[in-house]
């Protein structure tokens, strides 16, 4: 008699227990028919006790077992053959229809001799882990949305009002024009505006103006015709065509000769073009998007840009800070670059350190983001340990080798203002004063950094001269 009152109690005990708990609980007979249900149950599935014993546990609508369906035939159930099911993150449908995310975990049970009886199931409810996992990620998307658009990365104040021009710049077709210093991201600009307006699945056609003579410029926006000049064995379509329908970026505007600009303004007036070599006019609905590094309004007044053209381009301008205006950028930029290089070259580097991201944050950057890019890249080459130090940075950026700033009215050097007059030796001359920065370099000779990139590559100069 004790025995019986001590099973009978245990048995109210562990009914008990199983009633109480978060997880819903249910057991299964050997014919795969529900015997138990506990409140758990049904308040995740909206099935009560009495509606679900004696049912199947296909009641359930159990999205993965034994990673298929629910098998109609019991016997053929994994669970009863196997006496185990592994943890399965699934969904189950609940009585009005709609899926809940659960944790369902399986076991058979057996009596003395080994054989199985039964089986037990338990459910945990992920409803709520899932809406915390859904705000978390539209977190996320918002904050990136707002920071980031295309690898353009910035949390100031600054790069706030770039991303709302952006979303103001890509939900129309006027013409853009983009103003900032040689590797502030106008190129990542262009490309954000494009890919987040109507035509991101047509073309988006770069040229850089200031790389190609007029005449190879000419023949590259607008095309020819076979025959038009030496060389000209077939017909060739122009960028403008190949942007048709879609947006064509036009980088260094300001180094456009008077000839290019009469051309480029019929195409802003008209959307025609002519092909070099052709009288036909061709109608063409492409966006243009330009960028300068110049101040185009000082060149209108000094005559070397026309006035029209000037106010064509300009129907909707956007600015690009500069690094120096924006420090608070430089940890995210600093943080984004280390991981990409991680990627890049396998190597595991987890930051900076205090002294060397103060560094970073005091140097004033004249080559901005591209810049401070190229130098975390240098820093990968040298750097032997798990944090960027001082002197793992490029020469320029550690305390005591800054380069003397330019002055406002000297200029440049009498033997570099022109850029017809460079050669090699002088070129590497130059860049090794500037500490192998090719924005600065670019400045003291007058010509664009994409000029100096192009005679690097077309003399063979290494990017970093040898220490």
């Amino acid at each position: 008699m004790p025995e019986k009152i001590h099973a009978l109690w245990n048995t109210r005990f562990l009914t008990q227990i199983i009633e109480s708990m978060a997880d819903g609980v249910f057991t299964l007979d050997t014919d795969g028919r529900i015997t138990s249900w506990n409140p758990a149950m049904e308040r995740i599935c909206g099935y009560t006790a009495a509606e679900a014993l004696g049912q199947t546990c296909r009641i359930l609508g159990c999205s993965r077992c034994f990673g298929r369906d629910c098998p109609v035939d019991h016997n053929a159930c994994g669970l009863l053959r196997e006496g185990r099911a592994e943890d399965n993150e699934c969904l189950l449908q609940h009585r009005d229809g709609h899926g809940v995310p659960v944790i369902k975990n399986a076991r058979a049970v057996l009596d003395d001799a080994g054989k199985i009886i039964g089986a037990v199931e338990t459910v945990t409810d992920l409803t709520e882990l899932k809406k915390a996992r859904q705000a978390a990620d539209a977190a996320l998307q918002r904050l990136e949305e707002r920071f980031r658009f295309a690898n353009i990365i910035g949390k100031s104040k600054g790069m706030q009002d770039v991303f709302d021009a952006i979303r103001a710049a890509a939900a129309s077709r006027a013409t853009v024009l983009i103003h900032g210093e040689s590797g502030t991201g106008k190129e990542l600009v262009a490309a954000a505006i494009h890919y987040n307006s109507d035509v991101a699945a047509q073309p988006l056609v770069t040229v850089n103006c200031s790389a190609l003579s007029e005449t190879l410029l000419e023949s590259e926006l607008f095309g020819h015709t076979r025959g038009a000049f030496t060389g000209a064995h077939r017909d060739r379509i122009g960028r403008f065509e190949e942007a048709d329908g879609g947006t064509i970026f036009l980088d260094e505007i300001g180094e456009l000769s008077p000839f290019i600009q009469v051309k480029l303004l019929r195409v802003l007036q008209e959307r025609e073009i002519e092909r070099v070599g052709d009288s036909r006019r061709r109608r063409i609905d492409i966006r243009v998007i330009a960028a300068t590094h110049r101040d185009l309004y000082a060149l209108v007044r000094q005559g070397t840009f026309r006035e029209d053209l000037y106010y064509r381009l300009k129907v909707f301008p956007l600015w690009l800070p500069p690094l120096r205006e924006r420090r608070e950028d430089i940890p995210l930029l600093v943080n984004h670059f280390i991981g990409r290089q991680n990627q890049t070259t396998g190597k595991r580097i987890r930051g900076v350190t205090q002294a060397a991201m103060r560094h970073l944050l005091d140097y004033p950057w004249p080559g901005n983001v591209r810049e401070l890019e190229n130098a975390i890249e240098h820093a990968f080459v040298i750097c032997r340990h798990e944090e960027i130090d001082t002197r793992d940075l490029p020469t320029e950026i550690r305390p005591g080798h800054r380069l003397p700033p330019l002055s406002a009215t000297a200029g440049p050097p009498h033997h570099y203002r022109a850029a017809r007059d460079l050669t090699r030796e002088r070129l590497v001359e130059l860049l090794h004063a500037s500490g192998w920065n090719k924005a600065e370099a670019a400045r003291r000779l007058g010509i664009s950094r994409t000029a100096v990139w192009k005679y690097m590559k077309k003399w063979e100069i290494p990017l970093r001269g040898e220490d």
